[in-house]
């Protein structure tokens, strides 16, 4: 019997370790940031978006006008247990061209230089172009006269 309760309390310790080291946080990394090496080989007013992406490498994303700029963004995401994902760190490298494609500027941002944005895709309907067949039809039994379709009218 003592030999059975041993086991037991073997068996609750071992449960109880394995159960702590599931609670271990877990890191993933997303996109990349070029080195502070390599940035500094990148000069304003004299490189362009062609040797720039040769020399570091093609931008995780670039800007909406006319390609203004290269944004390279790093994000390391913690996620412990069954809590919520947690964003502990990103880097933000953004490489501002001018209209002639040359380097005017070369900015680094991180969570401490602002809050975290969070991307919603919002999608806004236009007041009455909603029109579907069973939307019609519900609205023209409203209009519906019997007596011009009888010929009483």
């Amino acid at each position: 019997m003592g030999r059975n309760r041993n086991r037991a309390g073997t068996l609750v310790v071992l449960a109880a370790v394995m159960g702590l080291g599931a609670c271990t946080p877990q890191y993933r990394n997303h996109g990349f940031v070029p080195e502070e090496a390599a940035l500094s080989q990148i000069q304003v007013g004299v490189d362009t978006r062609d040797t720039v992406a040769s020399s570091i490498g093609t931008p995780t994303t670039a800007g909406v006008l006319n390609d203004s700029a290269y944004y390279y963004v790093r994000s390391r995401v913690r996620t412990f247990g069954a809590s919520r994902p947690k964003v502990v760190s990103r880097e933000i490298v953004a490489i501002s061209f001018d209209k002639n494609g040359v380097v005017s500027n070369i900015e680094t941002f991180g969570l401490k230089d602002g809050e975290v944005v969070t991307l919603n895709r919002r999608v806004t309907n236009v007041t009455g172009t909603d029109n579907t067949f069973l939307r019609q039809l519900i609205t023209n039994l409203g209009n519906f006269n019997a007596a011009s379709v009888l010929g009483s009218e």
